[in-house]
């Protein structure tokens, strides 16, 4: 289960923040953040170091990519290409238009396990399915703050509801207010009203729509931004913010669950430098 927070043109300072929370089993391993690709463009994000590709790649061009998965009751099927290519794919652009055509073009939701995915630069957002169908059904999204988790964009979901109510009047406001807003967020064990003992669901394999071995049960602390159980949770938390000049992403990564470990400065990275707090 993963969270990205998507404030698409809402600051004209800074026409794109992008906060995400990367939920995995504790033992699997990763690197929260390095440069994953050092040609042009560079990029920089986590790495999977089990299965390779990232969860959320940014580009020196300002685009930024993420992902979140599509639960499935059987789990991943290791036959399938690793839905972590798909990030860095799109961060190769040097647009986002660019990169979710690139996408739809030479891409097939067949080979990779399901995934949701956004990319977006200063100027515009795209969602990409890769869920299901022949083709990856690509749409271009307004302005504004789009939340998306471990279900389609759009979908009743108490955890997105949830996230919206925390980030509030500050999803309004300016880069400062903004940022802290989405770093606050990412940090809140919350979760909904109503949901605090019981079980929440998530779309499986087969969609949902009402088929009983479409939907997935999960422990209801998972409808919380930062996520603790005893053998899954949020593993690391990322915000970006693209400038309104060509100037490079600023980048903060945690390395860890960010209520208890801190945001270090990542924007070396764009001139070959390590992470600093």
């Amino acid at each position: 289960m993963c969270l990205l927070i998507v404030a698409s043109r809402v600051d004209p300072a800074i026409p794109l923040v992008v906060g995400a929370n990367r939920d995995e089993r504790l033992d699997r391993p990763a690197t929260a953040v390095t440069v994953l690709r050092d040609a042009a463009p560079r990029i920089v994000g986590g790495r999977d170091d089990e299965a390779g590709g990232t969860w959320l790649a940014t580009n020196e061009h300002g685009v930024v990519a993420g992902l979140t998965n599509r639960p499935s009751p059987d789990g991943r099927d290791p036959a399938k290409r690793t839905r972590g290519e798909l990030p860095l794919a799109l961060a190769r652009h040097s647009d986002a238009a660019s990169a979710a055509a690139d996408v739809a073009h030479r891409f097939r939701p067949a080979h990779y396990n399901p995934a949701w995915l956004l990319v977006g630069d200063r100027v515009s957002l795209f969602a990409i399915d890769m869920t299901t169908g022949p083709m990856p059904v690509v749409s271009a999204l307004g302005p504004g703050v789009h939340v998306l988790e471990n279900n389609p964009l759009g979908a009743p979901s108490a955890k997105v509801d949830h996230v919206r109510a925390l980030l509030g009047e500050r999803a309004l406001g300016p880069g400062d207010d903004l940022l802290g807003g989405v770093r606050g967020v990412l940090m809140d064990h919350s979760v909904p009203v109503g949901f605090e003992d019981g079980e929440a669901t998530a779309l499986g394999e087969n969609g949902g729509g009402g088929d009983p071995e479409g939907v997935l049960r999960r422990p209801a602390v998972t409808l919380a931004a930062c996520v603790h159980t005893e053998a899954y949770g949020t593993r690391s938390s990322s915000v970006v913010a693209v400038p309104a000049d060509d100037g490079p992403p600023r980048v903060w990564v945690a390395d860890g669950p960010p209520c208890t470990a801190a945001f270090e400065d990542a924007t070396g990275l764009w001139r070959g430098g390590r992470p600093a707090r």
